[in-house]
């Protein structure tokens, strides 16, 4: 199973797959925060979690979806962190299975419930490795003013004293990218690792010709006219710096949530082999358009077509 995509739920692939055949596991999963119905979850039935305003309709496609405080609307929802938790526990211990030893798992997760993906992480064997920060370009800044909503109850004393004060948080400029490593045999050395399954280091080279220095604080942003595929797109130039940073030429590279294939593309660029899942139709689709339009233009550039005499 490389170089191609599957359109069903990781669940069901991943105990079909080969033990210890990838050498990076490489994917941007669902944060658990209700970006969209495929991030929700939980299983509690809050008709809320998603809802939305007239409010919210007029102000524009990132503000379309209700925001859940932190302490929730319900008592429920304050199970919504150790829910996730269990989410991840059900795939981490076949991603720790199909990883070669010394390989990595690098993931994407959202500020608020990372945490609970590290442990989930942890508990099935994992070394978590490191904690790299995303710099994005931009970001909205959702935090609503309370002299506003006090504004609109009528109580203008109170929006004059709360004056400057904010419901929410601060503008998220970065996101966390979490390193794990599936520990080398006991006994042997980190040099035995890679010299049996050539994973284990990381490639400080291939990864400066994008960062310019080798920090854990990454800077890399999107191309003109990237994104727009995806509500969470990242650059296919991120994919590429992480995927060199730890693989070779020839290395599986697996996305069990591929969404519009980011990853798959990076990889396919960077002659690494792929492996991607994507449950939803409409991105499984978008993927393998991807791939399929990447491949013309690789033909197309080793092969030119040479005007008419």
């Amino acid at each position: 199973m490389i170089d191609t995509v599957i359109h069903d739920d990781c669940l069901n692939v991943l105990p079909k797959m080969e033990t210890a055949s990838v050498h990076l596991i490489l994917s941007d999963i669902p944060y658990g925060i209700g970006i969209d119905e495929w991030d929700v979850l939980h299983p509690n039935t809050n008709s809320a979690f998603l809802g939305s305003s007239p409010a919210q309709q007029k102000a524009g496609a990132v503000f379309q979806k209700r925001g859940k405080p932190l302490n929730g609307w319900s008592a429920a929802d304050r199970e919504i962190p150790s829910q996730y938790y269990e989410w991840c526990k059900t795939w981490t211990s076949q991603w720790l299975r199909v990883l070669k030893p010394g390989g990595s798992a690098i993931i994407f997760a959202g500020r608020r419930l990372a945490h609970r993906c590290i442990a989930a992480m942890e508990d099935v064997g994992f070394t978590f490795k490191d904690m790299l920060a995303w710099l994005r370009e931009t970001a909205p800044h959702r935090a609503q003013r309370v002299s506003v909503i006090f504004e609109r109850r009528g109580d203008e004393d109170s929006s004059r004293r709360w004056e400057g004060w904010r419901v929410g948080n601060l503008r998220p400029l970065f996101e966390p990218i979490l390193w794990f490593m599936k520990p080398y045999e006991i006994g042997g050395t980190i040099a035995d690792n890679i010299l049996e399954h050539e994973i284990g280091a990381f490639h400080e080279k291939a990864f400066v010709k994008y960062t310019k220095s080798p920090d854990n604080v990454i800077k890399v942003q999107s191309e003109a006219k990237e994104g727009g595929l995806h509500p969470t797109q990242k650059p296919v130039r991120l994919m590429q710096a992480l995927i060199e940073l730890t693989t070779s030429r020839g290395h599986l590279v697996f996305d069990p949530f591929c969404g519009s294939g980011t990853t798959l593309v990076a990889a396919k660029m960077l002659e690494r082999h792929y492996l991607g899942v994507e449950v939803r139709e409409a991105y499984y689709q978008l993927t393998v358009k991807r791939i399929r339009d990447l491949e013309t233009d690789l033909q197309q550039s080793l092969f030119p077509v040479l005007p008419d005499a």
